[in-house]
């Protein structure tokens, strides 16, 4: 009876582990050997279908042509989904891959898949979204989360106290999982408009008086919506919001569209991608804060080639504890005391 019991866990563990192969194949791996004597390495991103992580693959695989890797890359089916990264480095490692490149879905859940990769060898690289703890990856290649907040945060301020209108905001953050991304984009927007964020490491204790509340919209356009829906009905008197990226703010506008108050709204957000510097122009979003995702899978590649050639490991730029890949504040309407950059900047820079 034991025997038998045992037998089918078996069967069932191999049916398991056949449905997860194809379903991270899905997601865009090409698990397997590499082709002749090229490296493996590896790219996994929170989703295949955010135009950010989109950008970052496009990178990722012109930079694995030029240094004469292969590039293996996976994708969890939406933000959040931890479970299809941890099968994604579990691949990696089989494949015996020299390391990878991965924007971790949850910063501290994915640590143990980490901590294993690296003891069997692989370099492990954060792009854009820290672990938590951050040495839990041998690097992190990002932009400047706190500070892409802080831009848009000083730049609202200054918007509305030259309007002389007291702000009442509406915060659109990522998802229930804390994510250090989230985290500091959202804590760097309330400090850059002045408001005391309380616990740094934490989303939604502020108790200040023009907050009207947080919401999550899992970085899409959906979910933008939703969350706005959402806040619209707790306060209709909202005039200012940040977004966690450009998808969530689409759907912000849209509901604020059909709420009528597309025009006397202020939404602020964080990509900097060519269809968000279109929406800075065409006045649906007041600023927005660049990030350059291309160049950042780029040089994380690049460092992967580099390690599985000589063994070196990237370098973090001086006083940040990461290799910052930059920020700019894109607006057509600059404000005093606040750098910034017009939208045909951006347009010459969206995620290059």
């Amino acid at each position: 009876m034991n025997q038998a019991r045992t037998a089918r866990r078996t069967v069932g563990a191999l049916a398991t582990g056949l449905a997860a192969a194809l379903a991270l194949t899905a997601c865009g791996g090409d698990a397997g050997t590499g082709g002749g004597d090229r490296p493996v390495v590896g790219l996994i991103t929170k989703t295949d279908t955010n135009p950010f992580f989109v950008k970052m693959k496009e990178g990722a695989q012109q930079a694995a042509d030029a240094q004469g890797v292969e590039l293996q890359s996976f994708a969890g089916k939406q933000d959040g989904d931890n479970e299809a990264q941890v099968q994604a480095i579990e691949t990696l490692i089989s494949a015996g891959a020299a390391g990878f490149l991965i924007t971790p879905s949850d910063s501290k859940a994915i640590v143990p898949a980490l901590d294993k990769a690296r003891q069997a060898g692989l370099l492990v690289i954060a792009l854009d979204t820290q672990t938590d703890p951050p040495d839990a990856a041998d690097a992190t290649f990002a932009t400047d989360n706190f500070q892409a907040g802080l831009l848009i945060g000083q730049w609202a301020k200054a918007k509305f106290d030259a309007a002389g209108t007291e702000a009442r905001i509406a915060l659109l953050d990522l998802n229930a999982n804390q994510v250090s991304v989230d985290v500091q984009r959202d804590q760097g927007f309330l400090q850059g408009f002045g408001i005391d964020v309380g616990d740094p490491a934490v989303i939604g204790d502020e108790s200040d008086p023009r907050i009207v509340g947080h919401d999550v919209t899992d970085g899409a356009e959906e979910g933008g919506r939703t969350a706005m829906e959402n806040l619209l009905q707790t306060d209709p008197t909202i005039n200012l919001v940040y977004t966690i990226n450009e998808p969530a703010a689409a759907g912000a506008y849209e509901a604020l569209k059909a709420a009528g108050r597309e025009g006397d709204v202020t939404i602020v957000s964080v990509d900097g991608g060519c269809p968000g510097v279109e929406a800075v122009k065409a006045g649906q979003i007041g600023a927005t804060s660049q990030q350059y995702p291309l160049d950042m899978a780029s040089k994380g590649v690049e460092a992967l080639a580099a390690f599985a050639k000589d063994g070196s490991k990237p370098e973090a730029t001086s006083g940040k504890g990461f290799t910052d890949t930059g920020v700019n504040l894109i607006t057509d309407q600059p404000q005093a005391g606040v750098t910034s950059e017009d939208t045909t900047f951006g347009a010459e820079k969206c995620w290059g």
